[in-house]
C-alpha cells in the first residue's frame, strides 16, 4: 500500500498542493526552515551519542571495583 507513495507523480501533486496553500514566496522559507531543523536534529542525535559514549567510558574507568557486603544472619 505504501510502496508507491513516493512516486514522482505523487510528489508533484504534493508540491502543487503545498504551492497553493503556502504560496510561491513562503514555500522556499518553509523548505529552508525544514532543512535547518533536520540538520540540527541530526547533529543533536550525533552529539548525544558521542556524549553518552564519553559518559559511559568515564563511568567505567572511574568506578573502582567493590567487594560485596556479606548478608547479615
Amino acid at each position: 500500500m505504501l510502496d508507491n507513495l513516493f512516486t514522482p507523480t505523487h510528489l508533484l501533486i504534493i508540491l502543487a498542493i503545498a504551492l497553493l496553500v503556502f504560496g510561491p514566496k513562503k514555500l522556499p522559507d518553509l523548505g529552508k526552515g525544514l532543512g535547518e531543523g533536520l540538520r540540527g536534529f541530526k547533529e543533536g542525535i550525533k552529539g548525544g551519542n558521542d556524549a553518552a559514549k564519553t559518559d559511559a567510558t568515564a563511568t567505567k574507568t572511574d568506578a573502582a571495583p567493590t567487594q560485596p557486603t556479606p548478608l547479615a544472619k
